[in-house]
C-alpha cells in the first residue's frame, strides 16, 4: 500500500481542470485524505475540513446556499484557496489555526495556538443552563477553571444572564486570548480574567455557584500517540502526568473551599474517567450522558467533596 504524500507539484498541476466552489472543496477533501490527516478540531472528516478552508478563505459563510456552490473563482481566489489547501497538507495545522476562529456552543470565538480548539461536549449542558444537575436562576457566580480562550466561561455567561463570571488559566498568553473573546461578545460588564494555577491564587472569599473545567486530562501514553495536528495545540493544556489526573487530583482537593454550600463541580476528564474511577472509588461522582456525543464528564456536589 502506498503512503499517503502531501500535495506536491503533480497534484497542484492537476487544478488547472478546476473553476468552481464545489471543485475546489471536492478537491481539498480528496487530498486531505491521500495526506492522511487527522481531525477533531471543528471538524471530524476531511470534507468539512476542506468546505470550511475554502469558504473561509474567500469570505463566505459556512451556512452558504448550496445553489451558490456553482459559482466559478476568480484566478486570484483560486490562487487563494490552492495556497490554504497546501498549508493545511504541509502545516498540519488545524483549520481554526489557519483560519484563527472556532465555534462552541453555536458562537464564534477567537482561537491561535496558544489555545486548545474548543470541542468539549459541555456545550450541551450549557445550552440547557446545566439542569436538572443545578438550578439555573440561583446561579450567582460561576468559575471557569482552566479556561483557555475562554470559550466554556464565555458561553455559559449567555446562558445564564444573571451570573457574574470568572476565567481562571495558569496561562498568560491564554488569558489574552479570553480577553479578547469576552470584547468580542461583549460580556465585561459580568466576565473577567483572573490568572491563577489551578485554584492556587483564589481567596477564600471566592465562592462559586458552579465550577466548571475542561482541565488537562491527556495521559503520558496518549500523549505519546497524538497525531501532528493535536501537537499544534498547547502541551500546558492537554498533558497531565502519567496517569492523566495530575490537575483533576488538586481540583478535587481544593474545590470544596471555593463552592457555596449548594455548589457543583463539573469537570471534563475524556479518555480518562477509569482513571479518575478507580483512583477515587470513595467519591460519589454523577457521570453525565450526552445526546450529541461526549463522554468523561463528572458532576460532584459541594457536601461530597473532600
Amino acid at each position: 500500500m502506498t503512503a499517503p504524500t502531501p500535495m506536491g507539484k503533480a497534484q497542484m498541476e492537476s487544478t488547472t481542470g478546476l473553476r468552481t466552489l464545489r471543485d475546489f472543496i471536492r478537491f481539498g477533501a480528496s487530498q486531505f485524505r491521500a495526506a492522511g490527516l487527522s481531525f477533531g478540531h471543528g471538524t471530524d472528516n476531511a470534507f468539512d475540513e476542506a468546505a470550511w478552508l475554502v469558504l473561509h478563505t474567500l469570505h463566505l459563510p459556512l451556512d452558504l446556499p448550496e445553489s451558490w456552490w456553482s459559482s466559478n473563482l476568480s484566478e486570484a481566489e483560486r490562487t487563494r484557496v490552492i495556497a490554504v489547501l497546501r498549508t493545511r497538507i504541509e502545516t498540519r495545522k488545524p483549520a481554526a489555526y489557519l483560519t484563527g476562529e472556532a465555534w462552541f456552543a453555536g458562537l464564534p470565538f477567537f482561537v491561535d495556538e496558544h489555545v486548545l480548539v474548543p470541542r468539549s461536549p459541555l456545550a450541551e449542558l450549557i445550552a440547557v443552563g446545566f439542569e436538572p444537575w443545578i438550578e439555573a436562576a440561583s446561579v450567582e457566580r460561576v468559575l471557569d477553571l482552566c479556561t483557555g480562550g475562554g470559550c466554556i466561561g464565555i458561553a455559559t455567561a449567555l446562558a445564564l444572564p444573571q451570573a457574574q463570571v470568572d476565567l481562571s488559566d495558569v496561562s498568560e498568553p491564554a488569558l489574552a486570548v479570553a480577553a479578547r473573546n469576552i470584547e468580542r461578545h461583549d460580556v465585561g460588564d459580568r466576565v473577567q480574567v483572573r490568572h491563577s494555577d489551578v485554584l492556587d491564587a483564589l481567596g477564600p472569599e471566592d465562592r462559586y455557584d458552579l465550577i466548571v473545567s475542561n482541565p488537562p486530562y491527556v495521559d503520558a501514553r496518549d500523549m505519546a500517540e497524538l497525531p501532528q495536528e493535536y501537537r499544534h495545540e498547547p502541551e500546558l493544556g492537554l498533558a497531565a502526568g502519567e496517569d492523566g489526573l495530575d490537575i483533576v487530583r488538586r481540583i478535587l482537593a481544593d474545590a470544596r473551599r471555593h463552592l457555596t454550600e449548594d455548589g457543583a463541580l463539573i469537570v471534563e476528564v475524556g479518555n480518562s474517567q477509569p482513571a479518575v474511577e478507580e483512583a477515587f472509588p470513595d467519591l460519589p461522582l454523577i457521570w453525565l450522558e450526552f445526546e450529541s456525543g461526549g463522554h468523561g464528564v463528572f458532576l460532584a456536589y459541594a457536601r461530597d467533596l473532600p
